[in-house]
């Protein structure tokens, strides 16, 4: 078994694809339109979808705003630099909701970013 993808609803698709491949550094790997369900999906990632589990960008056509909900966490994507992450996606429109720095209670370097609909993508910087 592995992890095919994760999937987020999201209100406004171009503006969610747009964060994640020029912000996050992820290519869209397909997006395909569902006119008789008016819905759309996109997916988002790091590599192929044969290797490299994904996201599921899902916008549903006509709705442009979801509760997040209280059981959502984040998305949580490795990085060599922390601080450079968090200075490259501030350059790129990005935003930074938790500084680079010290995880409380432990040692990781790690950083939070918000998507364009306000989920959490945490930033764990590479040990070693």
């Amino acid at each position: 078994m592995k992890i095919l993808h994760t999937m987020i609803r999201t209100g406004n698709l171009d503006r969610s694809i747009d964060f994640y491949t020029h912000v996050l550094g992820m290519k869209l790997l397909r997006r395909n339109d569902y006119p008789d369900g008016k819905f759309t999906l996109a997916f988002v990632g790091y590599g192929d979808e044969a290797s490299h589990a994904v996201i599921e960008l899902t916008y549903n056509w006509g709705v442009e705003s979801y509760s997040l909900g209280e059981g959502y966490g984040h998305i949580a994507i490795e990085v060599d630099d922390a601080y450079a992450a968090c200075d490259a996606a501030r350059k790129s429109g990005g935003i930074v909701s938790r500084e680079a720095g010290p995880m409380k209670h432990g040692a990781t370097v790690i950083a939070f970013l918000t998507d364009p609909d306000g989920y959490k993508i945490e930033l764990i910087e590479k040990k070693g």
